[in-house]
């Protein structure tokens, strides 16, 4: 007693299936599902109930059948759910009472609103989908980065298309100074992408130190297979960064991997930063040589590193003083960060005086100088330069006369030594 939809009725649903399949990226299942529960709801809009339909959806065809299915009873109490023995015995002499007959129903039964509000159904599974499709492809890129297409600033911050889907750069993700164009190609990193009503809501950052990490992967092979680490990042964004590198492979070193063939790697970064200075250094397991390594490009006389306190004692020349100190306090400030070291800085005449000073055959506290070399005048064999990459000429260091000498300075990691406005993105 089935008659089917006609075959070019199927065919046109196969074809629009199909099509929505692959623009929309929602799998053929899923609208299948979708058709099949609205047209249960049309059936329960013009019966009155639906407990009794039953659909059947052909996915190769997407030929479709619905179904009422009627109990056999001597006397009909609910026509919905029931039919007589007689009327049950026109359609199939063979049926008794207490036998189930499924009649088919026509769609065209259905009534102006049943229709409509069984095509809403379909849309508004089509748009759920949509939206989780996209969440789950975001999700899949959060603390990532990704390359956007600036549309338009909403107020201070910035709207950023990232091709299906538009992102927000809010104003404190921003690095201080920077503007953007409409149509500008800019990357960013994805902080978090959270699910609404009206589709996944993602936000980025151009400030996060993970975005250098992420753009080393990018640009460095040895990064991205994993032979060179980038053990620790301090950032300051948009003046300058301090990254802190190891190589597991012996013959590959770290910091030449990353700077690149005439500084072709970093470069890129740095043009993506907008000028963003990046200084890389060695990683070292001894804290008072990664504390040396850290406070490039100032020499460093001696380093007292106190494991336990997370806290160190560092002697330069007079003259570094202002170098290891840095502009405004960021060399030593990053140097902090970046070993997880509360550094007390003081110059050698300063460190005379108080009567801190560590003569050169003295230990490094926690035993750390036994990884120092000695030469046979009893002073400190020169440790292997780190290449400090510099992106711009550091002029800031030149003003090595200053009052800076004469003073003495304590830089931690702590967050309340950060600059007033900086986020802390730990």
């Amino acid at each position: 007693m089935a008659r089917s939809t006609k075959n070019s009725d199927a065919n046109e649903l196969l074809e629009a299936l199909t099509i929505l399949e692959k623009e929309k990226n929602i799998s053929k299942d899923t609208l299948l599902e979708a058709i099949e529960n609205s047209l249960i709801t049309a059936c329960k809009n013009h019966f009155g109930k639906s407990d009794n339909i039953k659909v059947t959806i052909d996915p190769v065809t997407c030929e479709y059948h619905v179904y009422s299915e009627k109990k056999v009873v001597e006397e009909v109490t609910d026509p919905v759910l029931e039919i007589s023995l007689a009327e049950a015995k026109m359609k199939d002499s063979s049926l008794e009472a207490g036998d189930v007959l499924n009649i088919e129903v026509k769609s065209k039964e259905f009534g102006r609103i049943a229709t409509q509000n069984a095509k809403n159904v379909i849309l508004q599974k089509i748009r759920e989908e949509e939206r989780k499709v996209l969440f789950d492809q975001y999700t899949g890129k959060e603390k990532d980065v990704v390359t956007g297409i600036v549309q338009r600033y909403s107020g201070k911050n910035v709207s950023i298309n990232l091709g299906k889907v538009d992102a927000m750069l809010n104003e404190n993700e921003m690095i201080k100074g920077e503007t953007f164009k409409p149509t500008e190609r800019v990357k960013v990193y994805i902080l978090e992408v959270k699910s609404t009503s009206k589709g996944p809501k993602i936000l980025v950052s151009r400030t996060h130190p993970e975005l250098v990490k992420r753009l080393f992967e990018s640009e460095v092979t040895e990064v991205r297979e994993g032979i060179v680490e980038i053990k620790s990042i301090a950032r300051e964004a948009g003046s300058r960064t301090k990254i802190a590198v190891w190589s597991n492979d012996p013959d590959v070193d770290p910091v030449g991997a990353c700077v690149g063939m005439n500084g072709a790697r970093v470069n890129a970064i740095v043009e993506e930063l907008k000028g963003e200075k990046i200084d890389i250094i060695n990683w070292n397991e001894n804290p008072a040589m990664l504390i040396e390594n850290a406070l490039s490009p100032a020499k460093v006389i001696s380093v007292i590193a106190d494991g336990e306190e997370k806290s160190a004692k560092v002697v330069v020349p007079d003259y570094q003083l202002s170098l290891a100190i840095g502009k405004e306090g960021q060399n030593a400030r990053l140097a902090a960060r970046l070993t997880g070291f509360k550094i007390d800085i003081k110059s050698e005449s300063q460190a005379r005086e108080a009567g801190d000073f560590m003569d050169y055959e003295t230990e490094y506290e926690d035993d750390y100088l036994e990884d120092a070399e000695y030469s046979d005048e009893n002073e400190y064999d020169e440790f292997p330069e780190d290449a400090v990459y510099e992106a711009q000429d550091a002029g800031d260091y030149e003003d090595h006369g200053t009052a800076l000498e004469t003073e003495e300075f304590e830089y931690s990691e702590e967050p309340d030594l950060q600059e007033e406005g900086e986020e802390d993105h730990e």
